[in-house]
């Protein structure tokens, strides 16, 4: 073999033994979650005076859902001079108008609830919730997005773990209003269980930073305030806030048998929009903060957890460089006779795929959501991962060149169940460039896949497929959402008005 060939082979393991490691943080979840599994929390104390609540619902253009989301809100049971309601809307469509007229039916009940809309959306999401804490009465400050429906007794649940003074955050679980849309919506609920049961109930209980996730939560107003309030250098304001609390000193709570239902995005694009934003907003909080907690005092678990918790998303770019060398090591080792040595790629390829499926079924089970009929997802859970990656990765790179962008709502169309109303072009997301690109890889893929199965190079095969598939997938998808509405089936009423219909095969 000539030097380059053994570099680039050098190379290739390298980045397989890098994701291997990442891959297998997901078994050290799993084993802290076990571990503390039965470490319930519960509030220290009672709290003699309720206190105040204002709730903030922060919205833009969000017209297919802002309606649910207020009467939920108005529905949470709590004393009614404790409580108010703040409708943050930076909107520029017909929301404005479906939002004062709710805000004012709910007003006319007797509700707390007030209207604030700016124009310039200055710093997007954390701007607005910024601006509505100058006029917020409460000492806790409730936080939910747009698709989401909380339960009556949200507020009964979580106030009173703030018994202790020193508790900042308590957040509760995401539950899944259309997870059986389609398999995309199933793929995503499973994801999102994963990092609420496991990740998070490991992190919070066994002493390691978790953050908010920007909804479903609730702070304590001088929490907010001590850690620097919401700052919109980077596009997860959550995750930035969060540590920036427990680097003060503040406890966090979370609550996995509360659950607050929302919505998961219903077509590829706007799943691969939210997914980009969350990977560079994490980046961009690592380059942030990571140093600053590196070098505090923090214990060494708790530095650990951060780094891997804060660069997780790397992984995409390494899994991007991945996919253009796999194919070719396999012919570099095919054409020097060195077919045993790619058994050498099983025990990393297992630690990166298997924890996939470990940690998965795990969380599914305990859930007891038929968990072993939803082991038919995970190879699409893994294939849809990986077809993720070229998204993610650009994110990533943003993230790291400190390419600045503006915040890209996730759009929301309503769906509940197994259907979804008609949208306006506006509500879904743009595919863009990037399909262009899965494709190119997705044939890449399958170039290698034949070359495999004709030069019976079948250890590579399943590995090669599951790449073929996910880029294919995300990349047609993709593609076909940004020229055509997500389901064939959709129609209008004769007045005009949305219907429902059935998800597109």
């Amino acid at each position: 073999m000539s030097t380059i060939e053994i570099v680039f082979l050098g190379v290739y393991f390298g980045v397989l033994a890098v994701l291997a490691v990442y891959g297998s943080h997901r078994y050290r979840m799993a084993y802290l979650y076990y571990r503390h599994k039965y470490k319930l929390p519960t509030p220290k104390g009672t709290l003699a005076v309720m206190p105040r609540v204002t709730i903030q619902l922060p919205v833009f253009n969000e017209m297919y859902v802002v309606e649910r989301l207020i009467d939920a809100v108005c529905r949470i049971e709590y004393p009614a001079d404790k409580y108010e309601v703040q409708v943050l809307d930076d909107s520029t469509d017909e929301t404005c108008g479906l939002a004062r007229a709710c805000v004012e039916r709910w007003k006319q009940k007797g509700v707390d609830i007030s209207y604030i809309h700016r124009n310039d959306r200055s710093g997007f999401k954390a701007g607005a919730l910024e601006n509505g804490l100058q006029y917020a009465k409460g000492e806790f400050v409730a936080v939910f997005d747009a698709d989401f429906v909380p339960a009556p007794d949200f507020l009964k649940r979580t106030v009173p773990f703030f018994s202790d003074s020193q508790v900042g955050m308590v957040q509760v679980r995401w539950g899944h209003l259309n997870r059986e849309y389609s398999i995309l919506t199933q793929a995503q609920s499973i994801f999102l269980d994963g990092h609420f049961i496991i990740e998070h109930t490991a992190r919070n209980r066994s002493g390691c930073f978790f953050n908010f996730n920007g909804t479903a939560g609730i702070w304590r107003r001088s929490t907010i305030q001590d850690a620097g309030g919401w700052q919109h250098d980077t596009l997860t304001e959550d995750l930035d806030l969060s540590y920036r609390a427990q680097l003060k000193g503040w406890q966090f709570v979370f609550l996995p048998e509360v659950v607050s239902p929302a919505e998961v995005p219903v077509d590829m694009n706007a799943f691969k929009s939210q997914q980009a934003r969350w990977a560079k907003g994490s980046i961009q909080t690592a380059r942030k903060l990571l140093p600053t907690i590196l070098r505090s005092n923090l214990p060494f678990k708790v530095k650990r957890e951060a780094f891997f918790h804060l660069t997780n998303n790397m992984a995409y770019l390494l899994m991007v460089l991945l996919s253009l060398l796999m194919p070719l090591s396999m012919v570099v080792r095919f054409q020097h006779d060195l077919y045993g040595t790619l058994f050498l790629d099983l025990p990393f390829c297992v630690a990166a795929t298997l924890s996939v499926c470990f940690f998965y079924i795990a969380t599914q089970r305990e859930l007891g959501l038929g968990w072993w009929g939803r082991i038919k997802y995970l190879p699409f859970l893994m294939s849809l991962g990986i077809g993720m990656a070229i998204n993610n990765a650009k994110a990533v790179l943003e993230a790291l060149v400190k390419n600045e962008t503006g915040f890209t709502r996730t759009p929301k169309t309503g769906s509940e169940g197994n259907k979804v109303k008609v949208v306006k072009k506006a509500y879904r997301g743009k595919g863009g460039w990037m399909p262009y690109v899965e494709l190119a890889f997705g044939v890449y893929f399958t170039v290698a896949v034949w070359f495999a199965w004709d030069n019976n190079v079948f250890t590579s095969l399943p590995f090669l497929v599951l790449f073929q598939m996910g880029f294919l997938y995300v990349g047609i998808t993709s593609f076909l959402e940004g020229r055509f509405s997500f389901s064939t089936s959709k129609s209008q009423n004769a007045d005009g008005g949305d219907i429902e219909a059935e998800p597109a095969a």
